[in-house]
């Protein structure tokens, strides 16, 4: 009770809507800390249960500058109830509504297709919109061309953009990312499908004029068997243009296997990658060894066990010395765990096991 009110907001922030409404009962000093800017810059609301929002911190909603909204796709209530949250965050008085995370949990209709919540979106966002950071990557449904060209020329001062969700397929095309490249001239970080690359948005990023590219994350699922391979020379040139730039490679399991090869270009600064195929990885793991030992940082497998495959991620630790986090979901042998220790003194935490255990597997953090 003795601690300052800007300490007792910050704390509060920490909260979630149901828990900030709970602490808000507890006595007027609370009550009272509970209506400070600070406690509402960092918000999460759930909409699982089909109720409103409590009246009472409706008006408190402007304050939030960083929302992440999940909701339950079972009951259009929820859907309904998540947009006027949105809606009032966005909305009223000095509402300054920064970054926005949208994740959806539950079971869908059959068919649905998330159409009322992007018009919903669509609807909400104001031109001129302050947003700062867009998350949509825990949305499960396609997002579409036509989306996402509004929301880039809704929300000009975009630094963060993420639209690499798992949807079985990628619904927006490269000339659509460029729209949105030349809407954002400020984004910095992206989270897109490999397949709404091209050629011609790499030299977008390429500009001079374009402020330097921080993170690049990169979904490769099926809709590359219908895109033509981008070239690693370019790739050469993006790196020169960008040299503190992190690329994320995620490798879905619906990639045809002969397309792996193709997407893991030597000249890509790929710093996290997560080869989630599900198909034999020997050859894969020896290119990586090969062209990422000076940037791979996280390394993630999913592949059948084998001798051949220890071996390989033997001779991958000895290599790729930067790596902070190994998780390999499948068998290895105990000689693959102590090369990872070994050799690699930033590892802070790995999955590697010996014996089968029960899903999930535990990590295990050594720092």
């Amino acid at each position: 009770m003795d601690l300052p009110e800007e300490i007792l907001a910050h704390i509060f922030s920490f909260l979630h809507l149901q828990d900030k409404c709970n602490a808000f009962t507890v006595c007027k000093a609370w009550s009272n800390t509970m209506t400070h800017p600070s406690s509402w810059k960092d918000t999460e609301v759930r909409c699982e249960s089909g109720n409103s929002l409590p009246e009472s911190f409706s008006d408190l909603l402007p304050l939030v500058r960083n929302l992440k909204l999940s909701m339950s796709l079972t009951d259009p209530a929820n859907r309904k109830t998540g947009l006027c949250v949105l809606r009032q965050a966005v909305a009223g008085g000095d509402g300054q509504l920064e970054a926005l995370s949208i994740c959806c949990v539950g079971n869908p209709p059959l068919f649905y297709a998330g159409q009322d919540l992007q018009q919903g979106l669509v609807d909400i966002l104001t031109n001129g919109s302050s947003l700062t950071v867009l998350d949509l990557r825990g949305v499960p449904f396609t997002l579409n061309d036509s989306f996402i060209r509004s929301v880039s020329m809704l929300c000009p001062a975009l630094k963060s953009l993420y639209i690499n969700n798992h949807s079985l397929v990628c619904g927006v095309n490269a000339e659509t990312l460029r729209h949105a490249l030349k809407c954002c001239p400020s984004l910095t970080v992206l989270g897109v499908f490999q397949a709404s690359l091209s050629e011609d948005v790499l030299k977008d990023l390429m500009l001079p004029q374009r402020p330097a590219l921080k993170k690049l994350e990169l979904r490769c699922e099926r809709s590359l068997k219908y895109t033509p391979p981008l070239c690693d020379q370019t790739w050469s040139d993006v790196k020169r243009r960008h040299p503190y730039l992190w690329v994320e490679l995620e490798l879905d399991h619906t990639l045809p296997e002969l397309h792996v090869p193709g997407v893991l270009k030597p000249s890509i600064p790929v710093r996290c990658l997560r080869l989630l195929t599900w198909t034999l990885l020997l050859d894969e793991v020896l290119q990586v060894e090969r062209s990422y030992a000076n940037t791979l940082e996280v390394l993630e497998l999913q592949t059948p066990p084998s001798p051949e495959l220890n071996f390989a991620l033997i001779s991958l630790a000895k290599q790729c010395v930067k790596l902070r986090e190994v998780h390999c979901f499948c068998i290895v042998s105990q000689e693959v765990i102590t090369a990872f220790i070994t050799h690699c003194p930033n590892l802070s935490k790995y999955t590697l096991k010996i014996y089968k255990e029960p899903h999930p597997w535990t990590c295990t953090k050594l720092k």
